[in-house]
């Protein structure tokens, strides 16, 4: 009895799963479009389309997802970015204008594909998502964008549009993200995105964009995430932008031409988690409302004309901070730096610090990747800072008056980074230097032969006695 179940209930087993298989076989239309893509493809050196064979059931091909009745809804194909040869080169082909059910496009970080904007996208009644990100398409973005009504998401950020963003953007009012950073697009802010009030993710980031921002973000209440940066937006922050502050999360602004001063509403935006207002030209002083921002983890004021004093921050622990190249005269390092548990980049060059670094003692340095105390009035040695890091990229603290034994740094394998030139270092040049990416020793008090290194000579000149290669030959 037992026997005869057993083998009842594996016949069972194995016919539901024939008859499973024999329906998956993909719809012959998707298969025939997504071949056709395959064919425009001229370079897969890392075979991201390898298992795309004719004859084989395309649900199961890598990147493609089917439901339903065995009808393709996504497409989602990648690239590595940390494996160069993990690319795709060709085009995009008007064949998947077939894939009538598709839901979603995801093109990522395939880096060579070509060609304009994807006509074919007009053909697909069901799109909602469509990410063609980091490639190298070009030419305009289409004047009948509006069409694609449907869109929840649109990203073409990473490639080459250039052109001006056509105003019948305005009717894709189902849009929730729309990223089109990293590209060359020009002319003024687009007003046509106002109404796009389900917006919760904007970026026009990394662009040509130009002139004042208009005084539109009032439309955008459900926004958490603006990043605007790395264009040529000039004149001041808009007033708009505080009706953002229950939700904004992310405000990103820097490197523009913004002038004025530092709005005090910002100090109201509760849920903000990062602030990057650097490489401006915002004057005045940092309002004392900052001192509300208590979740902030990321905030950069670098490079503008900031002044005294700077507010005391109640924030429970930044993770990175940088004050940088402004006209501040902190005398030391804040205590709310000091005690944060989570801090990984602390960057304070030329912010008026006049202490002995062995007198600073923060809570925490094993997270640190990044710090820069360059052009400061710091004195004594770093040494007892430093040796406690175990992930330590890059240590600038050039223009100081540091002074301590150079053969006594430990130096971690993850440090790529190191710049204490015109301080007071002594002693000789460690073998272990010779592992990173940039050094500069110059102007110190060194001496002693230099070990094999491919820096050049200019990361060593101005010390007492230092020799070798690519300095004068030592003396016998």
């Amino acid at each position: 009895m037992n026997k005869l179940y057993l083998i009842f209930l594996f016949t069972t087993i194995l016919t539901l799963r024939c008859l499973k298989d024999a329906s998956a076989a993909c719809h012959a239309d998707d298969e025939s479009a997504l071949l056709g893509f395959k064919s425009t493809i001229t370079a897969d050196p890392s075979g991201i389309l390898s298992d795309w064979k004719k004859g084989t059931d395309c649900c199961a091909w890598h990147g493609i997802e089917c439901q339903g009745s065995n009808r393709v809804t996504t497409l989602w194909v990648s690239g590595d970015p940390d494996q160069p040869n993990s690319f795709l080169s060709g085009t995009i082909s008007p064949s998947l204008a077939k894939l009538k059910f598709l839901i979603g496009l995801y093109l990522l970080n395939l880096r060579n594909l070509t060609g304009p904007f994807p006509a074919l996208l007009f053909q697909l009644p069901n799109i909602d998502y469509v990410y063609i990100e980091n490639s190298r398409l070009s030419g305009r973005i289409p004047e009948n964008i509006g069409k694609l009504s449907r869109l929840g998401a649109l990203s073409l950020s990473g490639n080459r549009f250039t052109g001006t963003i056509p105003s019948s953007i305005s009717k894709l009012t189902q849009l929730f993200q729309l990223k089109l950073g990293g590209n060359l697009l020009t002319g003024y802010f687009p007003t046509a995105i106002q109404n796009l009030k389900n917006l919760t993710f904007l970026s026009l980031d990394q662009n040509r964009f130009s002139g004042p921002l208009p005084e539109i973000f009032g439309s955008f209440s459900n926004i958490r995430i603006l990043n605007l940066s790395h264009n040529k937006f000039s004149g001041k922050i808009p007033g708009s932008i505080s009706t953002l502050a229950p939700k904004l999360a992310y405000l990103e602004l820097n490197h523009n031409l913004l002038t004025g001063k530092i709005p005090d509403f910002l100090g109201k935006f509760k849920a903000l988690d990062t602030l990057s207002l650097g490489h401006n030209r915002l004057s005045g002083t940092v309002p004392k409302s900052f001192s509300n921002l208590t979740k902030i983890f990321n905030l950069d004021l670098s490079h503008n004309n900031l002044t005294d004093p700077f507010p005391e921050m109640k924030v429970k622990g930044i993770e990175s901070l940088d004050l940088s190249h402004n006209n501040f005269h902190l005398m030391t390092i804040p205590k709310w730096v000091t005690s944060s548990p989570i801090i990984y980049s602390l960057k304070l060059a030329k912010c008026g610090i006049k202490m002995r670094l062995d007198d600073w003692k923060p809570v925490e340095t094993y997270f640190y990747d990044f710090i820069d105390l360059s052009e400061n009035e710091i004195s004594g040695s770093p040494i007892g800072l430093l040796n406690r890091t175990e992930l330590l990229v890059g240590f600038w603290a050039s223009a100081n008056k540091l002074k301590f034994n150079l053969e006594s740094l430990k130096i971690v394998k993850t440090l790529k980074y190191l710049d204490l030139s015109k301080n007071l270092v002594f002693g000789k040049v460690p073998k272990a230097v010779s592992g990173l990416v940039k050094l500069n020793l110059s102007h110190n008090h060194l001496c002693g032969a230099l070990p094999a290194t491919k820096f050049p000579a200019s990361a060593f000149l101005g010390n007492d006695c230092l020799c070798g290669a690519p300095l004068s030959p030592c003396k016998a």
